[in-house]
């Protein structure tokens, strides 16, 4: 695995406040012990501490909440058919720009036209969505990113 990714497992592993070894960490990211003091280096660089308890029944101990995002699935499962919908997408979540988009309803066999205001991707089975507020419905609501025929980024922002 990646850097990152056995950084994120080593977080979701400490997040359920239980005690790790630094030998239970290695065998089940597969890297060496030191690789799992880097590890612990580098997470504490971005903000998180990790305690350690010493001795020969020691490891390390996350005693902060923090929310480590949940992988449900493999990237490999994850179908992205348009990635630079999905690139627009994350754009304007980062931005805080109002999207019009047209999308195609599974149930009504149809094209609506609705603006957006997209708040995060989520994963609604193993397809890429967004979390929107929808200005039609007012309300908050799930797209599949698969089923938006058009999007365009507006000049107009939300809070």
């Amino acid at each position: 695995m990646s850097k990152i990714s056995n950084v994120l497992t080593m977080l979701e592993c400490l997040s359920s406040s239980r005690k790790y070894s630094i030998s239970e960490l290695a065998e089940k990211l597969e890297v060496s012990p030191r690789m799992i003091r880097v590890y612990k280096d580098e997470i504490e660089k971005a903000g998180i501490y990790i305690d350690t308890i010493k001795g020969p029944y020691g490891g390390y101990v996350l005693n902060q909440n923090i929310n480590v995002p949940k992988r449900f699935i493999t990237p490999n499962a994850i179908n992205i058919k348009n990635k630079e919908l999905y690139n627009l997408v994350n754009k304007a979540i980062k931005e805080k720009r109002k999207c019009y988009i047209e999308y195609y309803s599974k149930d009504k066999k149809e094209i609506s036209t609705r603006t957006i205001h997209p708040y995060d991707l989520i994963l609604l089975g193993s397809e890429w969505g967004i979390a929107a507020y929808c200005d039609k419905k007012q309300e908050i609501r799930h797209f599949y990113i698969n089923r938006i025929k058009k999007i365009k980024l507006l000049e107009k922002f939300y809070n």
